[in-house]
């Protein structure tokens, strides 16, 4: 492998832990209908980049205090690496219920 390679895999590998600086979660949070709907959605969409919530290839989130219309902004304009997600892909009552359910994961993490 070249030079260039190892450090580029090196980098990837460095980048996959976690950067949530709390106790891990046990379990999941208790969740009412519009937050297990919510965990579909958050499944479907976000998981692959924040898992679980925690820092993947995205940012951990379970941990983020900032308010959730931030979270909001960002899902609908993107910014970075993060793509805009539309109201056509997903509609404002499954966004309402997917942050619903990231508000549960933080919570359940206090």
């Amino acid at each position: 492998m070249t030079r260039h390679a190892l450090i580029a895999i090196a980098l990837m590998v460095a980048g996959c832990g976690s950067a949530r600086r709390s106790e891990p979660l046990v379990g999941t949070p208790p969740l009412d209908q519009k937050q297990q709907h919510g965990q579909v959605l958050f499944h479907k969409f976000c998981h692959q980049c924040h898992p679980y919530g925690e820092a993947g290839l995205g940012p951990a989130i379970n941990n983020n205090p900032a308010p959730m219309a931030a979270f909001r902004l960002q899902v609908r304009s993107g910014l970075g690496a993060m793509p805009a997600f539309s109201d056509a892909i997903i509609p404002d009552h499954d966004l309402d219920q997917l942050l619903d359910y990231v508000s549960a994961l933080r919570e359940h993490g206090d």
